[in-house]
């Protein structure tokens, strides 16, 4: 038997993650026209909800929805991600499963639908409502639940990698990473070649495509180092933050239920 205290701090982590994945929710404003971030409105949701359904897995007293409920809304989201998944697959090949920020989520709600489907009956004569760690059973197909555990740490180790690596600023958004610093780019450009070259010549000698760009485009494009999701609690660091505790949590749970 797992300690009851071990199985209360991961559902006080569930709750902190249920708690900053609404504040993004809000902060963001998806629902309202020019809302920032709502085309990843998606991700904040499935977070919210993973971590409540977890939340109340682990801890009895936290429960909220019977799990039919759940099933349905884990059955939505499971296809909701694999639609998005083949979605990016199309546009950016076999890296989408591995680099893409949705085929993650999709391992994520597929475990929590099968965590709920494959649940044996409580040994001790329980109702077999995935009530609390503490009275469940163990999960059907168990070699599943270790295809699921094993995913869910590389993809969470992969996590940890993107926290301190170049690129994650743009983690949490595609477009970041194929943004060029046009500006400085255009600056170097029509820079002078010494001290008494003037800016004509250098312009002169630039391509066609180069020279044809005006001022006001340039200025627009954002450089690639600026964060795309804005500051605070809409960093992309957060949202990455949540993930791994999730999947740390989850690959728990699917362990000790083996």
């Amino acid at each position: 038997m797992i300690p009851a205290w071990i199985l209360d701090i991961f559902a006080a982590i569930m709750l902190v993650v249920a708690a900053v994945s609404a504040a993004r929710l809000v902060a963001a404003r998806p629902w309202r026209p020019g809302g920032r971030r709502a085309a990843l409105a998606d991700i904040d949701v499935a977070h919210l909800l993973m971590a409540i359904a977890m939340a109340g897995q682990l801890a009895s007293g936290l429960r909220t929805l019977p799990d039919g409920v759940w099933e349905v809304i884990f059955a939505v989201m499971t296809a909701w991600f694999a639609y998005r998944v083949v979605r990016d697959t199309r546009v950016s090949g076999i890296r989408a499963l591995a680099g893409g920020h949705c085929a993650p989520h999709l391992i994520h709600a597929a475990a929590m639908l099968y965590m709920f489907l494959a649940l044996s009956a409580p040994a001790a004569g329980g109702s077999g409502e995935m009530g609390g760690m503490s009275g469940m059973g163990t999960l059907q197909l168990p070699l599943l639940a270790f295809l699921f555990a094993l995913l869910l740490v590389g993809y969470s180790i992969w996590d940890l990698d993107q926290l301190s690596g170049p690129g994650a600023s743009g983690h949490y958004s595609l477009a970041a990473a194929r943004v060029a610093p046009t500006g400085p780019v255009l600056a170097g450009v029509g820079a002078p070649a010494g001290p008494g070259a003037a800016a004509g010549p250098a312009l002169a000698g630039a391509s066609p495509a180069l020279s044809a760009v005006e001022p006001a485009e340039a200025v627009q494009v954002p450089p690639a180092s600026a964060p795309a999701d804005g500051t605070g609690v809409l960093a992309p660091w957060v949202a990455t933050g949540c993930r791994i505790a999730m999947g740390v949590t989850m690959t728990f749970m699917l362990l000790i239920m083996i």
